[in-house]
């Protein structure tokens, strides 16, 4: 657990995604879920020992099972961007293991299959503010990764956290991003919260030099899929942009396998979604809400 300032933490020791919380008086805002069961109840026990209050509510970033999946160990009250929540109705209570070898953490886990879902309890539209004790928490929607994205911020502190808008030397989720709308926000993040402390949702702390690596490799896809749209191709010819995007990353062999994987299903879906008619598809959770 990486204390940022007193009562803001970091926690990067988890199966899954970095996790995020906000510890005062008036109780625990935490950021995210691990993705196990078991240590969700000792990242509860965890800050619980913190000796905040007796409030507890969780954020979730966005829909990703990575972050959600362990919602319902937390017990607390969770909240969410109402894109989220349309994804939630929209899949079965228990988790059966939807998108396999998407590259997602939870493919590597068999503890994950058959867990219970946790519904957001409260969702908003563009803004919401936590007035939590002495300081005040926006939740602000900016979509991207996925439809329901949103980041936290303390301004007070000026300390944010962005989820899987930006990563650490990994590759993105594709597969339900809005690529200009990605980028847009990121070219915010640049300008507005330059001098913030920025957590990702995946390796913690990011610097603005990594926000720019990001935007240009959004950049890059977008001109890849313009040449091959151009040319009429299918989905599938984005094969041919794996290994050139891969190489932004410093990886071993066994990560590069793993996130070549990645990149090629998130390029493959996003790809199709863009182009192609949504028969091409097949069955997706992502809905939107206007």
């Amino acid at each position: 657990m990486h204390q940022i300032e007193p009562g803001i933490l970091y926690e990067d020791s988890y199966f899954g995604v970095t996790l995020g919380a906000l510890i005062s008086p008036s109780g625990v805002i935490m950021i995210d879920a691990p993705l196990r069961g078991e240590e969700a109840r000792t990242w509860r026990t965890t800050l619980l020992n913190q000796r905040g209050g007796i409030n507890r509510v969780l954020v979730c970033l966005d829909a990703h099972p990575d972050r959600t999946l362990g919602a319902r160990a937390l017990e607390s009250t969770i909240i969410a961007h109402q894109n989220t929540a349309l994804v939630f109705r929209n899949r079965p209570t228990i988790f059966k293991g939807q998108s396999p070898e998407s590259g997602s953490d939870w493919e590597t886990s068999s503890d994950s299959i058959g867990i219970r879902w946790a519904s957001p309890d409260i969702t908003f539209s563009e803004r919401m503010t936590l007035h939590w004790g002495n300081v005040d928490v926006i939740l602000e929607h900016h979509p991207g990764p996925m439809p329901g994205s949103l980041w936290v911020s303390i301004p007070d502190s000026k300390v944010i956290f962005v989820g899987d808008a930006v990563l650490v030397n990994q590759p993105p989720f594709l597969a339900y991003a809005d690529l200009e709308s990605w980028t847009t926000s990121l070219e915010q993040l640049v300008r507005l919260y330059k001098d913030y402390f920025i957590v990702s949702g995946r390796g913690g702390p990011v610097t603005i030099k990594d926000v720019r690596v990001h935007i240009r490799f959004l950049k890059s896809v977008l001109d890849g899929f313009e040449k091959l749209h151009r040319k009429d191709s299918s989905p599938d010819a984005v094969e041919s942009m794996v290994n050139p995007l891969l190489k932004t990353y410093l990886l071993d062999n066994e990560l590069r396998e793993r996130y070549a994987q990645r990149l090629r299903y998130g390029l493959i879906q996003c790809f199709a979604r863009r182009y192609r008619s949504t028969n091409e598809l097949g069955d997706s959770e992502i809905t939107t809400e206007e």
